[in-house]
């Protein structure tokens, strides 16, 4: 009986180790059949019973079942734990049915939306967008534009002028590319230059070094003031929204003739007056007949062609449709003033 036990014992420790080393079905199946199947050891162990005397067959049974059921239990728990592993995926868990985490996505700038929106007003009535460099020559930027050589803007503390020359300058307003486009193609002409500008000015509340403007560009026979006013009113109603009203001042620009200033009923009391307007009215842009020099720098026939030109800064109006009242807001570049936009 002694003898029996110490081969029980044996066959139990080989099970457990057997049982612990299979990694998948098929090596566990293996296992099994060594021990528990047909020809297994636990079979083995049932034959040497006859060979016992009859006091002792009745607990050597008992302890040769009891060693069955146990590698049986630990080879269904080893069963379950490769099948697990089997559907197990590979690298980490990963769960579909989890909301994903949204991504910050980034907003248009204010300014670059103001600007659309402007040209898209006067999309709407016919104009088509154009652009131009930023470094521009002296010619496009003043002298086309009937600024001689005397005129104040072309002053060295007024211009930045390109370090080591004196015929390209920093462009102080987006105008040259409405001489660019003029050179380029015979009227008919209606388009609007959006674009960045420079200007040395000290930075302030309402001052930038850099701005951006939207200039636009009327040429064909038979233009006339009424068509300037008409067009402007329109873009007014159409970025103010409808209850918009203009009125135009005389005023004075070396490449128009006639010239104004248009000015735009304030959007906050309604033109009743405020301390944003004073008066009700708020200053928009600067405009005019297209002065015959101008058209005379580029080729064009003042005795055939009129036309007339607008400018604006775009800061001036976003500021105004948004109520800001610090433009360098805009270029602080923080994240908490952008995010309301």
């Amino acid at each position: 009986m002694g003898g029996l036990r110490e081969t029980v014992e044996s066959i139990r420790k080989a099970a457990a180790r057997s049982v612990s080393a299979a990694s998948d079905e098929k090596s566990l199946e293996a296992a099994r059949v060594e021990y528990l199947g047909r020809k297994g050891r636990i079979r083995d162990l049932m034959g040497l019973l006859a060979a016992l005397p009859s006091h002792e067959r009745a607990e050597a049974g008992k302890l040769i079942n009891d060693l069955k059921d146990e590698i049986t239990r630990a080879f269904d728990e080893r069963r379950g734990a490769v099948a697990a592993g089997a559907r197990k995926p590979a690298g980490p868990v990963f769960d579909v049915t989890l909301p994903g985490a949204k991504p910050r996505i980034g907003r248009v700038h204010p300014l670059t939306k103001a600007t659309r929106e402007i040209v898209d007003v006067f999309a709407r009535i016919g104009f088509t967008a154009v652009f131009g460099p930023e470094v521009e020559t002296v010619r496009n930027n003043f002298e086309a534009l009937n600024m001689p050589l005397d005129h104040p803007s072309r002053d060295a503390f007024d211009t930045f002028f390109v370090k080591g020359r004196q015929d390209l300058v920093l462009r102080s307003h987006t105008s040259p590319v409405q001489i660019r486009a003029m050179l380029a193609s015979k009227p008919p002409l209606r388009i609007v230059v959006p674009g960045r500008t420079y200007r040395p000015d000290t930075v302030d509340a309402t001052h930038s070094f850099m701005f951006h403007q939207v200039e636009g560009l009327v040429v064909d026979t038979h233009i006339t003031m009424a068509d300037l006013k008409y067009c402007l009113d329109m873009f007014a109603k159409g970025y103010f929204g409808p209850g918009a009203r203009t009125r135009f001042r005389p005023h004075y620009f070396p490449f128009t003739e006639p010239s104004a200033e248009m000015d735009v009923s304030c959007i906050f009391c309604g033109g009743q007056g405020c301390r944003i307007c004073k008066k009700g009215w708020l200053e928009i842009l600067g405009c005019g007949m297209v002065h015959p020099n101008v058209f005379r720098a580029v080729g064009y026939d003042p005795e055939k062609y009129t036309g007339f030109a607008f400018g604006m800064g775009v800061e001036r109006p976003c500021m105004m449709k948004h109520g800001v009242n610090d433009l360098r807001l805009f270029f602080e570049n923080d994240i908490r003033f952008l995010d309301q936009f």
